[in-house]
């Protein structure tokens, strides 16, 4: 079933629009893939980036509070021909959304794969892009109310979250996992280690 990408707010779309539309922005850019093309560019498949804050593991295991997320960026894949070269990200200003910045890399790609792998999955979702920071860690966030408004809200247990590569060590990219199943494991990978025993009773030496 196709997806619900959802509408990027306009100043969003217009501001990066201009920067592609820009020589001295694209030169400046730190991306040689972009700066290298004569041809013209595109700006598709708006996605809302929001980050995940760090998650209360005793919370989480009573079954409390979902975690937060705040909304940080606007993201859009730029096109140039038959592929997706670069992207490019826009920020929240005190006069609206506004370009920030643009960029290539492993993420560029595995967002594409993982949009095109969601697309089969027999279900409409609405893709959003979900970052923890905390573990390096990127996902394509797939909501299932695909009509809710992009710019808020918290995964709900049945969406799902794919991890983008790279991914961290021990999660598999691009597996599709529902969020009861992965919050968990993200919660005790952030949990911090646990203080020693003291010495009375840490177990004596073989």
């Amino acid at each position: 079933m196709p997806l619900h990408v959802p509408p990027a707010p306009a100043p969003a779309l217009r501001s990066v629009l201009a920067a592609l539309g820009s020589p001295t922005a694209v030169h400046e850019a730190h991306t040689p893939a972009l700066r290298a093309l004569q041809g013209p560019m595109t700006a598709e498949l708006p996605l809302p980036v929001h980050v995940l804050d760090r998650l209360n593991i005793s919370e989480l295991a009573a079954g409390g509070r979902p975690p937060r997320t705040r909304l940080t960026a606007w993201r859009f894949l730029i096109r140039s021909g038959d592929r997706y070269v670069a992207a490019a990200d826009t920020r929240l200003t005190p006069d609206g959304w506004a370009f920030s910045h643009f960029f290539e890399g492993p993420y560029v790609a595995a967002t594409e794969r993982a949009l095109r792998q969601a697309e089969s999955l027999g279900k409409s979702y609405q893709p959003r892009l979900l970052s923890v920071p905390e573990l390096y860690m990127l996902t394509l966030w797939l909501h299932g109310a695909v009509g809710a408004d992009a710019s808020a809200g918290l995964p709900a247990a049945a969406d799902l979250l794919v991890p983008l590569a790279p991914a961290p060590p021990g999660i598999a990219a691009y597996r599709p996992h529902p969020v009861s199943e992965l919050l968990p494991v993200l919660t005790h990978r952030l949990a911090p280690p646990s203080p020693p025993l003291p010495p009375s009773l840490a177990a004596p030496a073989a």
